[in-house]
């Protein structure tokens, strides 16, 4: 009995998880940049390294969040910071920067 309560409680926060945010593959991001539904990764590289120059790119992902294309930028910092910055993948705008715990 405890053992089907603990899978029960596994696979309910693995589909809350995944309700919560869907990285998605390099395929699916090419043809959403296609058919113009998000702007390129490039565009959020140089934007997150005008904000920090001389960062180092460490990461780079694109998911859906809440119905929303998200491009999600960790930058190590000349300081040995860990910075990420997240944008809207299809408008550009900047919704965080912080320092990445």
């Amino acid at each position: 009995m405890k053992g089907s309560k603990y899978a029960c409680l596994l696979l309910l926060g693995l589909a809350l998880s995944q309700a919560v945010a869907h990285d998605l593959s390099q395929d699916q991001a090419l043809k959403l940049l296609k058919k113009g539904k998000i702007l390129s990764s490039q565009t959020f590289i140089e934007r997150a390294l005008e904000r920090h120059p001389q960062a180092r790119l460490l990461e780079l992902e694109l998911e859906r969040k809440h119905g929303r294309y998200i491009y999600e930028v960790e930058l190590l910092t000349v300081q040995g910071q860990v910075r990420e910055l997240k944008f809207d993948a299809s408008s550009g705008e900047l919704l965080k920067d912080e320092e990445d715990d």
